[in-house]
């Protein structure tokens, strides 16, 4: 009898190690989000009547993110450049929940025009009277090769990317310190917590997002009702790639490539307002290989960089030839 457990016992330890392992490249998102998910406050119950202000909300997950939210009944600021793509998501919201027009407040407005954020946020607060939650979406992502690049291009994207976001940051934090509550949600990516060639000045950006919202929470651990989030979402199938940065600035992309193969907006956007409600401060949401290459990155750094390598190799290869970059090695989506 001992022989056939001897026998039989690393068949069953590979067995569990096997679903374990199947297990962990299923998930799609951190474990925290997930337990969040599963046990944590439901959006549901934590976002209805909340004044929510969405920055990007024209296309994209700005745009799922109204969507989602008008279901839930949170009363919505939507913000971007365009007023006539504004109006049509507020349409949209309006036909698919039970708000009215007084609930969603269309507000247009151009991230690097720094002058007029203090503007835009006295017009929020004229009319809903407080901002609970500013969810920083505008941005633009890259695709270009460095040494193709020109440097007026990095400038626009720290402009755009970060500069204009912690602009706004800063007059909507002073309504709510003033309030000492409130939710700064910001939407940086896993690129930056790693690095991926053919976005040097997008990554940039994220970087500096997560360095500059990393610090900014704690000087802020007076106000416990204050919860300063960053989500950082891997590939999702969104209208970024159709209006990225290249190697000109007048430049736009010529073959954003099929996006099928990448995160579905509305899951990434689920998991988004589950990280809001439940008051996480990072939640990394995202498919595999990205997912997993971000806990490589915190434990074994060397491994990470020698698969990124790879990766990139990939990438590159696959931007030259005009598929999209990723497709390669995303999960595919049947």
């Amino acid at each position: 009898m001992e022989w056939v457990v001897l026998l039989l016992a690393p068949l069953a330890v590979g067995a569990l190690l096997y679903l374990v392992g199947r297990w962990l490249f299923s998930l799609d998102g951190d474990l925290t989000l997930l337990w969040a998910e599963w046990r944590g406050k439901r959006p549901e119950k934590e976002l209805p009547g909340k004044v929510v202000w969405v920055t990007g909300a024209s296309s994209g997950i700005g745009e799922e993110l109204a969507y989602q939210l008008a279901k839930i009944g949170s009363l919505l600021v939507l913000s971007a450049r365009r007023e006539n793509e504004l109006e049509r998501v507020k349409k949209q919201c309006l036909e698919i929940s039970n708000l009215n027009s007084d609930d969603i407040l269309v507000v247009p407005l151009d991230l690097t025009d720094r002058s007029s954020h203090e503007g835009a946020t006295k017009t929020v607060l004229q009319h809903f009277g407080r901002i609970d939650v500013l969810v920083n979406n505008g941005g633009r992502s890259q695709r270009s090769l460095f040494v193709d690049t020109k440097l007026e291009v990095y400038q626009a994207i720290m402009e755009l990317n970060y500069l204009g976001t912690i602009s706004l940051t800063k007059h909507v934090l002073n309504h709510i310190i003033q309030r000492k509550k409130g939710k700064i949600v910001t939407m940086s990516s896993v690129m930056g917590i790693m690095g991926a060639p053919l976005a040097t000045g997008y990554c940039a950006s994220k970087h500096a997002l997560q360095g500059f919202f990393n610090s900014l929470r704690p000087e802020l651990a007076e106000y416990p009702e204050i919860t300063v989030s960053t989500i950082c979402p891997g590939p999702v199938q969104s209208k970024i790639i159709d209006n990225v940065f290249t190697e000109e600035l007048s430049k736009s992309l010529q073959k954003p490539g099929d996006q099928s193969h990448k995160m579905p907006t509305d899951r990434c956007v689920r998991l988004t307002l589950v990280s809001i409600a439940n008051d996480l401060n990072e939640a990394w949401v995202s498919d595999h290989p990205y997912l997993a290459i971000c806990y490589l990155w915190q434990y074994a750094p060397t491994w990470a960089w020698w698969l990124l390598n790879k990766m990139g190799k990939i990438r590159i290869r696959n931007f030259k030839s005009g598929v999209d970059a990723d497709v390669s090695y995303s999960k595919k989506k049947s």
